[in-house]
């Protein structure tokens, strides 16, 4: 396994980090795993040397934060040697103050995520999307206030424009407070218009990236317009509202082709990408076969080309902004 600093902290992460949106319930999302079945997953991580696994209170309702920190316990996995990040923002129940980036919810929804996971702090607290009713400065003097009191040792943003990350990195500085240290962020093959302006911002400013989604959900697994629908396809409503455009498929296709010469997978292919730039940390992959981790934690080793890297980017076309609510 490949290791690297998250940003410019000090902080090394896997090349690959684990994410846990797949296994909890499936009275959640259809194609979740439950405990059992995550199992094997998580194992066939750690022993790859994956020690970074992301999570949030809104997969499974709970139930993911739940799940990670039971596996970890159960292959007895010493708290320091990973890194565990999970997310606040998304609505959790009825009640009207259970979801958003309100100081009230942040205290809440650390304690609860801490209480599920068994854990006394999270090594990174994200914010899950922006949120545009919540002043920013409560936000963020809460996650500065969480940090001090060792609940979390990093904070974390997820997609959003630019102008707002800049605005939330701005507010801690004057006020001397926590800043955001990663951007997970949506890039893929696909979907490249974080390339405008996020991307070059986190870059300049030394914030790591571990962009979600970099195998597409699936798209690529799919091989062609025609190709095999699996659960996810069928049932992940968000999946069809990111992929499947007329040039998306060229894309892919193009994906095809150098996996073929390479002997690999189309996944293979659209996460060596992802891995080839120099600006990522660490993509988030999800996995619900075994053989597609094997396969995710063996695209480390291809290394393209400039040449194939032209080619896969050559039939890119612009999109609408996808990912950020």
């Amino acid at each position: 396994m490949q290791y690297v600093n998250l940003g410019k902290t000090g902080l090394k992460v896997s090349r690959l980090c684990l994410g846990m949106m797949t296994y909890g319930s499936k009275t959640w999302r259809e194609w979740v795993l439950d405990e059992e079945a995550a199992s094997p997953f998580v194992k066939k991580a750690l022993d790859a040397g994956i020690n970074f696994f992301d999570t949030a209170d809104v997969y499974s309702l709970g139930e993911s934060e739940r799940i990670t920190g039971s596996l970890m316990r159960r292959f007895g996995v010493n708290r320091q040697n990973v890194i565990i990040a999970t997310k606040v923002n998304g609505r959790l129940s009825d009640d009207v103050n259970d979801a958003g980036l309100s100081r009230k919810h942040i205290m809440d929804s650390i304690d609860n995520s801490l209480k599920r996971l068994q854990m006394d702090y999270v090594d990174l607290y994200q914010i899950h999307r922006w949120d545009y009713n919540t002043p920013i400065e409560e936000t963020m003097e809460a996650l500065n206030d969480i940090v001090r009191a060792g609940k979390a040792r990093y904070i974390g943003a997820s997609s959003m424009f630019a102008r707002q990350f800049m605005r939330a990195q701005q507010v801690a500085e004057t006020n001397g407070w926590t800043k955001f240290v990663s951007m997970q962020n949506h890039y893929n093959l696909v979907y490249r218009e974080e390339e405008r302006e996020m991307i070059p911002l986190c870059a300049e400013t030394g914030v790591g990236l571990i962009p979600w989604s970099p195998m597409a959900r699936g798209f690529f697994a799919r091989n062609s317009k025609n190709g095999a629908e699996t659960t996810r396809y069928k049932t992940d409503g968000f999946f069809k509202e990111l992929y499947g455009r007329e040039d998306d498929f060229l894309v892919a296709g193009r994906a095809e082709e150098v996996a073929r010469e390479r002997g690999a997978t189309s996944s293979q292919i659209a996460l060596a990408w992802v891995l080839s730039k120099a600006y990522i940390a660490a993509p988030i992959i999800g996995s619900s076969k075994e053989a597609h981790l094997d396969q995710a934690i063996a695209a480390l080793e291809i290394k393209l080309t400039d040449a194939e890297v032209n080619r896969l980017e050559e039939f890119y076309q612009p999109h609408p902004v996808l990912g950020h609510a």
